[in-house]
């Protein structure tokens, strides 16, 4: 759904301290598509049957200049 929808994959992180507690960071080839699936029915429903507690919260970022090694 998130490939159809223009997703390039993405990383998911766990807290330390609290292992309920997770992060997930995906890439998107467009930021309006990115938006789009953000708010669609589709992944509302998706949530709906994950086992997840609470809904997710949705933060649209973009990369700003690397660390220098």
């Amino acid at each position: 759904m998130r490939k159809t929808a223009g997703s390039k994959g993405g990383r998911h992180f766990r807290s330390v301290d609290d292992p309920n507690e997770v992060w997930v960071l995906f890439e998107w080839d467009d930021i309006e598509k990115a938006r789009a699936f953000g708010g669609s029915a589709e992944l509302r429903e998706a949530m709906q049957e994950a086992p997840a507690v609470g809904g997710p919260e949705i933060h649209f970022l973009e990369e700003h200049e690397p660390f220098a090694e």
